[in-house]
């Protein structure tokens, strides 16, 4: 059942079987406040097992642009279109975020974003592969964030 993320009062609501809940709860809350402020769009969650297309297609270009499986197991999704971008968002049971952001009608601004929980690890299929920028949340705590940008059409 689908439902929008309350950043003011932040719920861990969906994400209680992840080991860093409570830094899962205030990165999905700071990702509502973004859209909300930014565009006045409500962002909305599902959970993963009710949207298992949004599931296949971030791994789909995972898979296909730079050989990568999420081996955690995904619990909420998010997808939507705000102007002319698309969003696809998956949260992990790990703590970890997958965004693609695929702008229809601009191949130059489309790109996949990882960002990490607070007092998660970084999972092995990113390790190595990608340098983390830190970044401070009042939602979130400390986030570490990376990004690729897409080559392929999706």
């Amino acid at each position: 059942m689908a439902y929008v993320v309350d950043f003011h009062n932040v719920s861990t609501a969906g994400l209680e079987s992840s080991p860093v809940a409570e830094a899962l709860a205030g990165l999905r809350a700071n990702e509502a406040r973004y859209f909300m402020n930014k565009y006045g769009h409500p962002f909305t969650v599902e959970p993963a097992s009710e949207s298992q297309d949004a599931v296949a297609y971030v791994h789909r270009i995972l898979k296909e642009e730079r050989g990568i499986e999420i081996a955690a197991k995904p619990l909420e999704t998010s997808r939507f279109q705000v102007e002319n971008i698309q969003w696809t968002y998956v949260f992990y049971e790990d703590g970890l975020e997958v965004n693609v952001m695929y702008a229809v009608d601009d191949p130059k601004k489309r790109a996949v974003g990882f960002k990490l929980s607070e007092g998660m690890e970084v999972p092995e299929a990113l390790a190595g592969k990608f340098k983390f920028a830190k970044q401070k949340s009042k939602l979130a705590g400390t986030i570490r964030g990376s990004f690729f940008v897409m080559k392929g059409t999706y």
